[in-house]
């Protein structure tokens, strides 16, 4: 742990507010704390990207914004559309939600044509996107299974919860998440990171990307 110790934290975190009664105020703050300590994005509902691209524009610190969001349960089409207006309101990454439950029925084959869509439209775009799986309410099985599909589909990130399905990212589940999508893949951790202890050992465990609303503390 202590090589970990001298790593660039800020620079890797997505400072995040997501909460449904986040006022605007409370997200010219969010960008406000980010400039300050160099935070790699901020992440953000959909219909506050246009303000934080616009407080943040020259900054070099990204808009990152969610798509499908808390549930992943929404039509693929909807997603698509949610990841389009973000680029057109200036956002530059999107972390979309997978439809947990087409993977707690086994329809794998669906979960994968709902993820390669979104895929494709970020990309085609030129949007960086991370995929949720929502590590909290899947089997290890299961979190194999999604995994595979996310390296399969070219995502640019795996990403283990949404921290609203009362779980959020463990040290076990990043360590095979990386084992599971290879070099080609990163992952970001994210749900209950409240210390700096457990963010190094997040990253220790493989983690190249951090999503938290308590980066302050």
């Amino acid at each position: 742990m202590n090589k970990m110790n001298g790593i660039n934290l800020a620079g890797m975190t997505d400072h995040t507010l997501l909460k449904p009664q986040a006022a605007e105020k409370d997200i010219v703050a969010l960008c406000l704390e980010a400039q300050e300590h160099k935070f790699a994005t901020v992440c953000v509902n959909p219909s506050y990207v246009q303000t934080a691209a616009k407080l943040l524009f020259g900054t070099g610190i990204g808009v990152a914004a969610v798509v499908g969001f808390p549930l992943g349960a929404t039509f693929t089409e909807a997603k698509v559309s949610e990841v389009y207006m973000v680029k057109a309101h200036g956002g530059k990454e999107v972390d979309m939600v997978i439809n947990v439950g087409w993977a707690k029925s086994g329809k794998w084959d669906a979960v994968e044509r709902d993820i390669v869509r979104v895929v494709e439209a970020a990309h085609g775009c030129g949007l960086l996107i991370k995929v949720i799986i929502e590590t909290c309410l899947l089997t290890e099985d299961e979190k194999k299974t999604a995994a595979e599909i996310v390296k399969r589909s070219g995502a640019d990130f795996i990403k283990t919860s949404t921290g609203f399905a009362g779980g959020g990212a463990s040290v076990e589940d990043v360590r095979n998440l990386k084992k599971w999508v290879g070099e080609n893949v990163k992952v970001k951790a994210s749900g209950g990171i409240r210390t700096r202890e457990f963010a190094l050992q997040l990253v220790e465990a493989g983690a190249e990307r951090l999503g938290t609303s308590a980066v302050l503390e």
